[in-house]
């Protein structure tokens, strides 16, 4: 089968999440699949099941080294590149995705592709404080005391974590055996940490995600927990507003540079989410 590599969230080559896009020609177990994500050995990589669309959109799965995962923002968008670009010849202006979580759709305009995704769950705020920021190892006056610590979701969870300054995103460390902990007793999700100082100008926030995989402590550039985010400023009025629109920077302590631009807004009950960001091919070729 066909294999393609991909840098997503970037601005320019080796830069941003990388994806591993298969197409396979013959069937394909969720054995072989997970076997084939293990070898890969990136954050995620996807399967785009048939070249024929099915329901108005393309049947996609999503694993990482160890699981099936319903849903993940740099494999949609990435994914959505290689369909539009392979097996639609640059025609189409939208793709959907057929995910675990329902259809995702990705429009492309110029070289963004943007992806609107599910509307946020807003789960429980986490009072006690100390256990987030002993699994951080950062102080709890490095939080900023105005919002509150919460579970987001639009398909997977991230725990929200507000921060006063990029120094102390920069200064965040996960200790591993207390993020255990918490993925046992309290969810397994993963933790956005965010401030309203960046390094560039250009850009409004910054943000560092730690992931709930062990063999992938942090990531590079993560839509779906920028999603959650975007949902969670806007509930808690973070911007001033309810129709929002920001840069995200993430990656930058990891060397892998990355830019996520965001837009949210209020419907009555329930808030709208686009996320996007620029894609690179970086490799193609055959997978025996």
């Amino acid at each position: 089968m066909d294999f393609y590599i991909v840098d997503v969230f970037a601005e320019e080559k080796y830069q941003g999440n990388q994806l591993a896009v298969l197409i396979p020609t013959r069937a394909i177990s969720t054995e072989e699949m997970q076997k084939i994500a293990r070898e890969i050995n990136f954050s995620e990589t996807t399967f785009i099941l048939s070249d024929k669309q099915d329901n108005g959109g393309y049947d996609v799965r999503i694993f990482t080294p160890d699981v099936e995962i319903p849903f993940a923002g740099h494999p949609t968008l990435g994914t959505a590149f290689i369909i539009q670009k392979v097996l639609e010849n640059n025609e189409s202006k939208q793709i959907t995705l057929n995910l675990e979580v329902g259809q995702i759709p990705v429009t492309i305009e110029g070289e963004q592709l943007i992806m609107k995704q599910n509307p946020p769950e807003l789960g429980e705020v986490l009072l006690n404080q100390d256990i987030i920021f002993e699994m951080l190892q950062i102080s709890t006056e490095d939080m900023d005391s105005r919002f509150p610590i919460q579970i987001v979701s639009t398909g997977l969870p991230a725990v929200i974590v507000p921060l006063r300054s990029l120094e102390a995103v920069n200064r965040c460390r996960i200790h591993h055996d207390r993020y255990q902990n918490f993925i046992n007793t309290v969810i397994k999700a993963n933790i956005l940490v965010f401030a309203a100082e960046t390094e560039r100008k250009e850009n409004d926030l910054s943000v560092r995600v730690f992931l709930d995989d062990p063999g992938f402590p942090e990531d590079p550039a993560t839509g779906s927990a920028n999603g959650n985010l975007a949902g969670y400023l806007v509930t808690h009025n973070y911007l001033d507003s309810k129709n929002i629109a920001y840069r995200v920077e993430q990656g930058f302590q990891m060397r892998r540079p990355s830019i996520l631009t965001i837009q949210a807004e209020q419907h009555q009950n329930s808030i709208k989410i686009l996320v996007g960001g620029k894609v690179f091919l970086i490799a193609k070729g055959k997978w025996y």
